[in-house]
């Protein structure tokens, strides 16, 4: 048995919800006009999605060198421990394992710090860009007549002749593009 999201389960009762209201409160059928979009689409194609996939790459790429500095510094200094074993003393092993110890500790740091880094940039940068689709989603609702819009993601079926994302887009890059000049 699968979990039902809440965030889908409210979907689904606002649907329902819509198609048992709808009908009596509007005059007339032909007036109902839905639309859909998909979410995902707007942040892999559009320009500012774009960019942030690439900064949020990049941001990835520096992490990463200083993640695998910090490895190979922990591979080295094993490796220096193995070889030294038969001549060092208790004492002197003993020390260099509480170092070897403390660099693990830190790598595990620094691999849950840029974690962190950049999960909170990805949503920075994702907030910011839903935002603005949400202004856009609601002009274009209001200045198209439609009744009800919705993330297609949450829906099993939906004709492609509703689907308004590439309208969105649209909009939402000469928004940008605007924004800029």
């Amino acid at each position: 048995m699968t979990k039902i999201s809440v965030e889908k389960l409210f979907i689904v009762c606002l649907l329902l919800f819509a198609f048992s209201v709808l009908p009596v409160s509007l005059p007339a059928a032909e007036n109902i006009k839905f639309g859909a979009i998909d979410v995902q689409k707007i942040l892999n194609e559009s320009e500012a999605g774009k960019k942030a996939k690439t900064d949020l790459e990049s941001l990835i790429k520096s992490k990463q060198v200083s993640i695998d500095e910090k490895g190979k510094a922990i591979e080295k200094m094993k490796a220096d421990i193995e070889k030294q074993a038969s001549v060092l003393s208790a004492d002197a092993r003993k020390t260099k394992e509480d170092e070897l110890e403390k660099l693990i500790r830190e790598y595990q740091r620094l691999v849950q710090d840029s974690q962190a880094e950049v999960k909170k940039r990805e949503a920075e940068l994702t907030d910011g860009i839903l935002k603005d689709i949400r202004e856009i989603i609601d002009k274009i609702g209001e200045e198209e007549g439609y009744t009800l819009i919705v993330e297609k993601g949450m829906i099993v079926y939906s004709s492609k002749g509703i689907d308004v994302t590439d309208s969105i887009i649209k909009k939402f890059d000469e928004l940008r593009a605007k924004s800029k000049k």
